[in-house]
């Protein structure tokens, strides 16, 4: 796959899923720009692919913050000229009962998992539009396509940026946009490790291939959505969860 001549934004491209894509997306020939609201881990990810022949750049970005988005996609145009393509790898939350949670963290998880992502989109799109074969890929998760106990808050947030996929792909198809989403089940991330051992060993055996994902191969589908060989297949959700969720 060459993405040669693309320039992407990679959010939460420090570490864990986001940075299996970075890198990814980067071998293949993209320029990239890391986002990442953790300053030190982005800068060691843009100069571990400098320093493999690639091109990147680090900008932080807290996605939860609304002028932070601002300021940050200013500088993405200002740094770069404009990009092509926008991954949004940013998300996250903790297990915790709906009826225990606390409601004060509710417009946080919320902000990280849906609105922060559809505002970045709102103020990169131009620049995407305007490259003529823009790319614009989310990272959900299949507790938002299925449901999961424990995280009704992150689901929700996560099934809205389902909907969302579908129905920006549907408005941007005429300037030739792709929209589309991964969708995720358990993966093998240091977040996953921070989840009660008795849940982890759960989640494994339940999956049929009896194995977690690893952060590559969410990237590697994530690399088949932005490859010019898919440029006819938009508004798609593809589940990557070894079998763990199936659909029709």
């Amino acid at each position: 796959m060459n993405l040669k001549g693309s320039t992407a934004v990679v959010t939460g491209g420090a570490s864990g899923i986001g940075n299996a894509i970075l890198k990814k997306v980067a071998a293949a020939g993209a320029k990239v720009v890391c986002a990442d609201i953790d300053e030190a881990a982005g800068v060691k990810a843009a100069e571990e692919i400098k320093g493999s022949g690639g091109e990147a750049i680090f900008i932080r970005l807290d996605i939860t913050n609304g002028q932070a988005i601002k300021d940050f996609a200013a500088q993405v145009i200002e740094q770069t000229g404009g990009i092509s393509m926008l991954i949004n790898a940013a998300g996250g939350g903790g297990i915790e009962p709906f009826a225990t949670s606390d409601p004060d963290e509710f417009d946080w998880n919320v902000s990280l998992n849906y609105t922060g992502p559809v505002k970045l989109t709102h103020a990169l799109l131009d620049s995407i539009t305007e490259s003529g074969n823009g790319n614009i890929v989310y990272i959900s998760s299949d507790a938002g396509r299925v449901g999961s106990s424990g995280e009704s808050v992150y689901a929700g947030g996560k099934g809205g940026i389902i909907a969302f996929t579908k129905s920006l792909a549907r408005e941007v198809a005429r300037a030739q946009v792709n929209v589309n989403c991964v969708s995720p089940g358990p993966t093998d991330t240091p977040l996953l490790r921070t989840r009660p051992e008795k849940l982890v060993e759960a989640f494994e055996k339940a999956i049929p291939f009896r194995r977690f994902a690893t952060p590559d191969d969410i990237a590697n589908a994530v690399l088949f959505f932005t490859a010019p060989e898919s440029s006819y297949i938009t508004g798609q959700v593809l589940s990557v969860s070894g079998g763990l969720t199936m659909s029709d």
